[in-house]
């Protein structure tokens, strides 16, 4: 019985005489790569790292969060406010629609369409502006993650670390080093 690599060799050597180069090529590829595979493998050291919960469990992301309420919690309150006005004087025009004038009915639909145009624009300044600050705020937590993951892929001698895995073994998942080099 033939080993696999000397079976190789033979083809090769055939191959060879019969002038056939791709065949030749293909079969040092082969050898080389059942030789070389298991070395690669063995020396490649990789980690994982978990951003929904570097992002969303993390003490520092949860005080992020806390301060992007506080900080629009008054806007917040008074864009409600308008709201709960606003549905008021619907109602009330509503009630009163049906003896009004005609000229009167067209006045207060225009200022109630008017009313909800402003606040549907500030509605939406309100979120723009929110959004803009959850990323200024996100944004640096991402980076500190990046920083730390990068600090510890050199200490540890990592060669990869992903951050997408459709399945990860708890051996190299790595989250928890990380949000301790963050805070948390």
């Amino acid at each position: 019985m033939k080993s696999k690599l000397a079976s190789q060799f033979s083809t090769l050597t055939r191959a060879a005489l019969r002038g056939n180069r791709a065949l030749v090529l293909a079969a040092v590829l082969g050898v080389s790569s059942l030789t070389a595979a298991p070395v690669a493998q063995a020396q490649t050291k990789i980690g994982y790292v978990n951003v929904e919960r570097i992002l969303h469990g993390s003490n520092t992301a949860k005080t992020a969060q806390s301060q992007i309420e506080s900080e629009f919690r008054k806007r917040n309150d008074e864009l409600e406010r308008m709201a709960n006005d606003l549905r008021a004087q619907i109602q009330k025009y509503e009630k009163d629609a049906p003896a009004l004038s005609d000229s009167e009915r067209i006045r207060r639909q225009r200022q109630l369409e008017d009313l909800e145009s402003d606040l549907q624009r500030k509605e939406r300044e309100f979120q723009e502006d929110v959004n803009l600050r959850r990323n200024e705020l996100f944004n640096d937590i991402i980076d500190k993650a990046d920083q730390a993951i990068q600090r510890i892929a050199e200490s540890q001698g990592y060669d990869l670390i992903i951050t997408d895995a459709v399945t990860v073994s708890p051996q190299v998942d790595i989250t928890e080093e990380v949000l301790k080099a963050i805070g948390g």
